[in-house]
């Protein structure tokens, strides 16, 4: 099966929706079926560690269907959607070069959408020093005056970035630092270019938004049986939490920190953890409803079922049919 599209994009197939509605287990019986590779598409999964958390494929997934794109970073390194693209694209030629369909599963909407565009550019590459440096020179400013350099030699993201969002300001400012040109020019650049991937995304879209908040809080439940609180733990005693980085702010381990060090109860954490999940979620669902041209497939609480697979099946083969035809 030739999957090289005939504008020289890659064919791939992606699973998306929002937390707790069932991608992981739908999207290895897709890839069972199609003899497809997994590639993760989550922001906090790619780093080691962090397992029970993150909700991560099982050993026995895994196991069952190559996976690509998980545990490959500490919790001490930022990772942006750029960064992601320069990564899965990859990834994915050396998959359809074995004759097998690249298949992303994960919720983070702006990873994917990095490498269906391929928006990335080796010039954007991050520098640590750089980053280091502004992360200092943002301690002793503060961030009202990093957002004011950043209107000055870059306008348009700063118009597009909330002045608070310190991180996006400093990734913004790292860009225009180390490749000399705001990143406003790079993004129109790339608007232009040819899309990386013909992609067709296949979003899993709970009926019900009650039912889901159900299943999220069935698997924060399970999540504490299973030990999130020792994960936690253990991340501490390696020196990772702390920091403020990227993976310091995901879900569950975050609020866990806080009632290891005595500031909240423990059933404290699991509460704000079900209602952080929940708003997630419900950011995950615009962003995906917004997502012209993807297949939503409507699922009730137990997830999605035989005839909703067989429905995803059906698509990804016409879109391989497509790609394929001259």
């Amino acid at each position: 099966m030739d999957l090289t599209a005939r504008d020289a994009s890659l064919c791939a197939v992606a699973v998306v929706g929002p937390t707790a509605s069932g991608k992981t287990a739908f999207a290895i019986r897709l890839a069972t079926e199609l003899g497809a590779e997994v590639v993760g598409c989550d922001s906090m999964q790619i780093y080691r560690y962090m397992d029970i958390g993150t909700a991560k494929p099982t050993a026995e997934e895994r196991a069952a269907v190559p996976h690509h794109m998980i545990d490959f970073r500490d919790p001490h390194e930022d990772y942006s959607a750029a960064e992601y693209a320069a990564d899965a694209l990859p990834v994915c030629r050396e998959i359809a070069a074995r004759g097998r369909l690249p298949l992303f599963c994960g919720g983070t909407g702006l990873y994917l959408e990095a490498a269906r565009t391929g928006r990335h550019r080796p010039e954007l590459s991050s520098d640590a020093g750089v980053r280091r440096a502004l992360a200092e020179e943002a301690e002793a400013r503060g961030v009202s005056e990093m957002y004011a350099e950043l209107a000055r030699v870059d306008p348009a993201s700063a118009a597009a970035t909330h002045p608070n969002n310190l991180r996006r300001v400093l990734r913004a400012l790292e860009i225009y630092r180390v490749s000399g040109r705001p990143k406003s020019e790079w993004d129109r650049e790339s608007q232009n270019t040819s899309p990386a991937l013909s992609l067709l995304t296949i979003c899993l879209l709970p009926r019900d938004r009650t039912a889901l908040h159900r299943r999220i809080d069935r698997r924060v439940a399970a999540m504490a049986e299973a030990g999130l609180r020792r994960e936690t733990e253990e991340l501490l005693a390696r020196g990772y939490l702390r920091d403020g980085g990227t993976a310091a702010q995901a879900i569950g381990y975050k609020e866990y920190v806080r009632a290891i060090d005595g500031e909240i109860t423990e059933e404290e954490a699991l509460d704000e953890i079900r209602y952080a999940t929940h708003r997630y979620a419900r950011r995950q669902l615009t962003w995906f409803r917004a997502r012209r041209g993807s297949l939503f497939l409507p699922i009730g609480e137990e997830g999605a079922t035989r005839e909703e697979e067989e429905s995803a099946l059906c698509a990804i083969r016409a879109h391989l049919h497509a790609t394929e035809s001259p």
